[in-house]
């Protein structure tokens, strides 16, 4: 729930930026991007519409939503990305790490508020965490960083710990941080670990 009121607090923080520069009857609008439907969801969505009410922004009232999605089908993402830039959307929100790349690959000129990424760096968002740059702002996970610690607790509830097999999408930024990590924890207390990649399993 917090971290649904943060990335609310991120677009209110934009939006107040561009309202500065617009006329001050403008009613702001956001463009929200999704890989699924709205309704699919809602245990994300409905927490970013109270989180707009609580500050004072009702949708339909003083700000305006513009819901666009895949429908699941990510490589149909780049068409309701650019159905955004079209409505001259004020901002985009991005649910995720795919529908960032698309709606950074349809616009560098409207800001981006990412719900979340576990690499921005890596997958190319931003050029580092201190200084971004480009015109796109969020959440980072650094589901990565912390792989490393998850060993390290595993090892404290399993003593004898001696070797462990790490899953993983190779595809995936983030992934080459979370298993350089979890070598260096490994190597820590003479823990080796196996990876396989998705392809390589049989059942």
């Amino acid at each position: 729930m917090w971290l649904s009121r943060f990335l609310v607090v991120l677009i209110v923080v934009a939006l107040c930026t561009l309202a500065q520069a617009q006329q001050p009857t403008k009613i702001p609008r956001i463009g929200y991007l999704g890989a699924t439907s709205v309704s699919a969801t809602s245990d994300r969505t409905e927490p970013f519409r109270q989180g707009l009410r609580d500050l004072g922004y009702v949708e339909g009232k003083n700000i305006v939503i513009e819901w666009r999605c895949a429908e699941g089908k990510l490589d149909r993402l780049p068409a309701p990305a650019a159905e955004l830039v079209r409505l001259k959307v004020d901002l985009i929100v991005s649910a995720g790490p795919a529908v960032t790349r698309a709606a950074k690959q349809a616009t560098a000129t409207i800001p981006i508020v990412m719900a979340f990424d576990e690499d921005p760096v890596g997958s190319g968002f931003a050029a580092s965490l201190a200084r971004p740059g480009g015109n796109i702002t969020g959440l980072a996970t650094f589901g990565p960083e912390i792989s490393g610690k998850q060993l390290e607790l595993l090892k404290e509830i399993v003593p004898k710990l001696s070797r462990v097999g790490v899953f993983g999408d190779v595809i995936r930024p983030g992934t080459a941080q979370a298993l350089k990590e979890i070598n260096v924890a490994a190597d820590g207390f003479g823990c080796s670990f196996n990876t396989w990649k998705y392809e390589d399993l049989r059942i």
